[in-house]
Formats: C-alpha cells, structure tokens, sequence
C-alpha cells in the first residue's frame, strides 16, 4: 500500500432508476477525486433499487456481464479521474447462474479484480438467496497500485472468519459495500440495537487483525414492491482505524462523502504492540471447520 491513502466512502441513496443511480454515482466519484481521494467505494448494488425485498425471476433481467456495460463506464471514470473505484454489480455469470460481485478499478481504468459475495443472506426483506450463487472466488485480497484490498460484501461483514482470512492472506484494508436497513415497523429501541450491533462487529474485525475498515451503505426508505412494506436504509457509513476508532462517520440521513486518511504504517504499529496474528494457536483450531460441536 502506499504510505497514506485518502479513502472516501459515497453514501447515497439507490432508489431513483439505475440511469440516476449511476450518474449520481460518477458525479461522485468525480467530486471525490478533486479532494485528492485515491479510493472511491460505492454502496452494494448501487445501480438499482435493492430488489431482492421480493422473489420476482423479472429482476433477472437487471443483471450484466462482468466485465460488461457498466464495467465499460466506470473503467473510463476511473481513468479520467485517477482514482481507485469498488462496485458491486448484479453479475451474469450464464444463463440461470448469478453473483453479487464487487469490481475494482485502478486508477488506470483496468479491472484489478473481483470478490463474489461468499455470504448470502435469506431473510423477510432480503431473499438474496433467490438471486445470488454464493461466490466462488475465495478470500483473497485484490492486488492494487494503492495495495492489497480485502474487498467483502455486506453480510459478509458479519463473519469474523471472513476478515481473518483476508488479513491472513495479505489485505491492508477491508472495505464492505453494504446495503442494509431497518423493517420501519420495529421499535427504535430496536433499531438501535441492530445497527449498534452491525457497526460494532465490523469494527471488532479493525481490532481484531489491526487493520482499517471501510463501510459504505446507501440511505433512504425503498417500498417492497407490493407498497406494504420496505426498508429504511440506515446509512452510518464509517471508516474505522486498526484499533476500531471511528476516524469518520455519517448518520442515517446524510447524502454525502466520507474522506479519511489511512497511514499504513499505523496497522503495524498496532501490530506491534497486539500482535494477535503472532499469537494465534493454529494447531488447535480445527474445529472452527465444523458446523456446530455438538
């Protein structure tokens, strides 16, 4: 990695049709690029409307081919701007098989590589299963000009084994595109308690392999297409240092960019003096590969 990077996390919202969602997310990138941003990270799915609140085969047809149309346009983005970009799109892979697949675009315009979401959920509001084919791909860090990114996708965020391996295998940050909401009809009592817990978890995996982190969700309340119900999409972007502190942050309303500096050196200093890694007992893991211990 390089020795400071400025990353800028776009919240926004992701409700508007796909032609909006992704002219609004290049005037973004732009705009980031002119405060000297070097990564750029776009929420998950920030094309469309998130779909997956009903099973419908129709929404198929909002998938493309990685690399294809929108791979075209934000690889010339990237170029024009000089800045590192992470989507994620809806992929093709063959007819009747499809992935939640994040993209990275370097600064050059190549594709320096891509994640497919390991983890997917099924849930009331998030049937995702319906939709995606978990990834094949692994946890491998991408291999960047600005270093190695361990790029992660919303409920994958979620699993601490994720983010270990991606710091086993090398990632100097992990980014997780997010999108992901409250059901409106729960107390705020509630609320609360879930997204405390989702920004707890994932700065629990800073700490845990010294890392930064950056998670970007989108904003806004999105109708099931039946009008009955939907999601209110809870924002609080944030970046996070490799001690868990939060180094910027937005709050559930707030359509904006998120800029912080991360220092590389600072993951090894942490490292250092918590040298988890170091004192991991290996030999005694091996029940981690089991389901359940009954």
């Amino acid at each position: 990695m390089k020795k400071t990077i400025i990353a800028c996390a776009v919240q926004q919202p992701c409700n508007r049709g796909r032609e909006t969602n992704l002219a609004y997310s290049i005037s973004q990138i732009a705009a980031a690029a002119k405060q000297n941003a070097d990564l750029v990270v776009l929420p998950e799915l920030h094309l469309d409307h998130y779909f997956c609140q009903s099973e419908d085969t129709a929404c198929f047809d909002l998938a493309q081919p990685v690399p294809g149309p929108t791979c075209e346009v934000l690889a010339q983005v990237a170029a024009d701007n000089k800045v590192m970009i992470v989507s994620t799109i809806f992929e093709r892979r063959a007819p009747g098989l499809y992935h939640n697949t994040a993209v990275v675009f370097d600064k050059d315009g190549s594709i320096a590589g891509t994640f497919r979401k390991m983890h997917i959920p099924d849930d009331p509001g998030f049937y995702e299963k319906f939709y995606f084919t978990p990834g094949d791909l692994g946890f491998r860090p991408i291999e960047t000009s600005i270093g190695k990114l361990g790029v992660l996708i919303c409920w994958d965020q979620w699993y601490p084994e994720a983010a270990r391996l991606m710091a086993l295998a090398g990632a100097e940050v992990l980014i997780y595109p997010t999108a992901i909401g409250w059901d409106p009809s729960d107390a705020a009592e509630e609320q609360q308690r879930q997204r405390d817990a989702w920004v707890t978890v994932q700065r629990g995996h800073a700490v845990a392999n010294g890392l930064p982190v950056i998670s970007c969700n989108r904003i806004g309340f999105e109708p099931a297409p039946d009008q009955a119900q939907g999601i209110q999409f809870w924002g609080n972007s944030f970046i996070a240092g490799p001690q868990g502190e939060i180094l910027t942050s937005a709050d559930d309303k707030q359509d904006l960019l998120l800029f912080a500096e991360l220092d590389v050196q600072r993951s090894e200093d942490v490292r250092r003096i918590w040298p988890f890694l170091r004192d991991r007992r290996i030999e005694v893991y091996q029940d981690l590969l089991r389901r359940y211990i009954d």
